[in-house]
């Protein structure tokens, strides 16, 4: 419901003609925000009177421009109750185009929301992830069926989306499609996205999302220990496609490279660094930020075993990768054999570099992030939390210090 709803006719100055009369506008203001409308009539300025917003005098001309605009005043009451009675989102803009015929057809959330995804589709390979296309295409569905359990409706008109729509549809999501935390927050800040594109094209005059509060949780990030990725380097799988696929995640836990971009490695991307050592350099798919990464000799020796593997020469790839899919399945095949009882994924290999290989082994945080193409430090603490054993460590150095401390003042006691 609108809070404030103001008329006010004044003349603009500004627009004198030739003949000295100054044109006649009516502004309207709804929630502080206004239109003006040319009331395409003129009066000479000195025959004005602002103060109660008509023209002075009793001439008959006088009064037939004085009804005139008490006409188009009560126009716009009209229209305003018109717009509140078919609860149809009055604002100063729908009610000016409604005075003016040319008021623009509804817009509604699902053609918005398409043609959003379509435009990613179009991009997918160039700015997006084929990833990023595929989440959009979910959450447009899981609003489709949240507005069919809702309002028994497969679309809704952009206006009508208010802060209880939102509210509502994180709780279907949590309830009905029985998503955790952070996966509902996610979906919400995908649709989210859709009405940032409607307040910017001002289709909305305001943000149902300006009091809705959401936050991620922290989840405990799963890597491996240095036990078990060392179980992982000394079994022997007895099986050529367990091996290759235990290898290539080797690689990922001593480069911290995600599944895309070991994918999309080449012979390219190595070269010689600044301490003439080899060095990976890459791009993130999915931040397009720069990774530059020396070549541990464990990565090198994995390198040089696939170097002619027929799979990595037709593709032109540095290594003989298989889809994700594939991957994980077979992760969790060599976890069993290994006796890892963590739910292994390839993904799992970015937190072990983070943690065991690198942090664990005192390698600075400020390096660690660079490496794994990180903008900033907080991404990199979110993946890489500092494992007991560091702190261990480094408590035992300050233990040393004070247990020194404290021996010279007993012996000088």
């Amino acid at each position: 419901m609108n809070k404030t709803f103001n008329l006010l006719f004044f003349i603009k100055k500004s627009k004198i003609k030739a003949n000295g009369t100054a044109p006649i506008y009516l502004r309207i203001t709804i929630d502080g925000k206004p239109k003006e409308i040319a009331s395409k009539r003129y009066i000479q300025p000195d025959k004005w009177d602002n103060k109660i917003q008509k023209a002075s005098g009793s001439s008959n001309e006088v009064k037939s421009l004085n009804l005139y605009l008490k006409t188009l005043e009560q126009q716009v009451y009209d229209a305003h109750h018109s717009m509140i009675k078919d609860k149809t989102a009055a604002t100063a803009s729908s009610l000016k185009s409604k005075l003016q015929g040319t008021e623009v057809s509804q817009r509604m959330l699902v053609s918005i929301f398409q043609d959003h995804n379509n435009k990613i589709k179009e991009l997918v390979g160039k700015e997006y992830a084929p990833g990023t296309l595929e989440r959009y295409t979910t959450s447009l569905k899981h609003t489709i069926e949240f507005m069919q359990w809702k309002y028994n409706c497969s679309d809704i008109d952009i206006t009508k989306i208010d802060h209880a729509f939102i509210t509502d549809y994180e709780f279907w999501l949590r309830s009905v499609r029985n998503c955790a935390n952070n996966t509902a927050v996610k979906y919400i800040k995908n649709f989210n996205k859709i009405i940032k594109i409607c307040l910017a094209n001002d289709w909305l005059d305001k943000n149902p999302f300006a009091n809705y509060k959401s936050k991620v949780k922290e989840v405990e990030r799963v890597y491996l220990s240095e036990t078990e990725v060392q179980n992982l380097i000394n079994k022997d799988l007895h099986n050529e496609r367990l091996s290759l696929v235990r290898d290539i995640f080797l690689f990922s836990c001593f480069t911290g490279l995600a599944y895309i971009d070991v994918k999309n490695l080449t012979k390219s991307h190595i070269s010689y660094g600044i301490d003439g050592e080899k060095w990976i350099f890459t791009h993130r798919q999915k931040t397009e930020s720069a990774s530059k990464i020396p070549i541990l000799p464990i990565t090198q020796i994995i390198i040089d075993k696939y170097e002619n593997h027929p799979q990595s020469n037709n593709q032109e790839k540095l290594l003989p990768i298989l889809s994700n899919q594939k991957m994980n399945a077979y992760l969790k095949e060599i976890a069993g054999i290994c006796g890892i009882e963590k739910e292994l994924t390839f993904h799992i290999a970015r937190h072990t570099f983070a943690t065991t290989v690198t942090l664990t082994n005192g390698v600075p945080i400020e390096s660690v992030s660079k490496m794994l193409g990180h903008k900033n430090l907080r991404t990199t603490q979110h993946y890489a939390k500092v494992l007991d054993r560091k702190v261990s460590e480094d408590m035992q150095i300050l233990k040393s210090k004070f247990s020194s401390l404290t021996q010279k003042k007993v012996n000088c006691g």
